[in-house]
């Protein structure tokens, strides 16, 4: 499991890198030890327009998403819908459904860095890239030998605290319908995809003064 994904700002007069390295030279203070890289990234897909005007739908998004955590399997998420778990495969069936599914290149958003286990956390600091740009950070935040997220998230917030400050993010929108329940990749997966989602729409706010 995972338990919060979090974006976090740029520092003032810094650059994204420059940003990651402030967060990881903490984790390192601390204790926490490079555990190898991982990648989480996120394809776009729009209903076609054939499709729409056929059966006078609403066009619906879809998120093809992998995580390297989970190399076997493929995500498949609508936007406040369900999340579909399948196997590795299933990017060859979307090429072959692109009658009813067309991929938005240009969306596609990738998070990639290191991991870091300290103690029982295991973190993994993320630059999120677009095209060749950097656009953001990501933090995501395991605490392992829990599985129900709830139990744990005090703990959780203490521990981000200590290398976050008040960058520390609040309980993520998936706990609010899982109350006990046990965690699954799926949850981890719908927070990286909010995640995504939010640093796009922050890149296409346009720029004061530029006419």
């Amino acid at each position: 499991p995972g338990y919060s994904v979090a974006q976090v700002p740029v520092a003032e007069g810094k650059s994204v890198q420059q940003t990651v390295e402030i967060l990881t030279r903490k984790l390192e203070l601390l204790g926490a030890e490079k555990q190898g890289t991982f990648c989480v990234d996120c394809e776009t897909y729009h209903t076609a327009a054939s499709t729409i005007s056929s059966q006078g739908q609403t066009g619906k998004l879809m998120y093809v998403m992998h995580n390297s955590e989970y190399s076997l399997s493929c995500f498949a998420l609508f936007e406040n819908g369900p999340c579909l778990i399948a196997d590795a495969n299933f990017d060859s069936l979307m090429v072959k459904l692109k009658g009813f599914f067309q991929n938005a290149k240009a969306n596609k958003i990738e998070s990639r860095g290191t991991r870091y286990q300290y103690c029982d956390f295991l973190v993994k600091v993320g630059t999120v890239t677009m095209g060749p740009s950097a656009r953001g950070i990501s933090v995501e935040v395991e605490y392992c030998p829990c599985v129900i997220a709830n139990d744990c998230w005090n703990l959780l917030v203490e521990f981000m605290q200590s290398f976050m400050g008040n960058h520390t993010p609040g309980i993520p929108s998936v706990f609010g319908t899982k109350h006990d329940s046990v965690y699954s990749p799926a949850d981890t997966m719908v927070q990286y995809m909010e995640l995504f989602n939010k640093i796009r729409k922050q890149q296409q706010v346009p720029v004061a003064g530029i006419r």
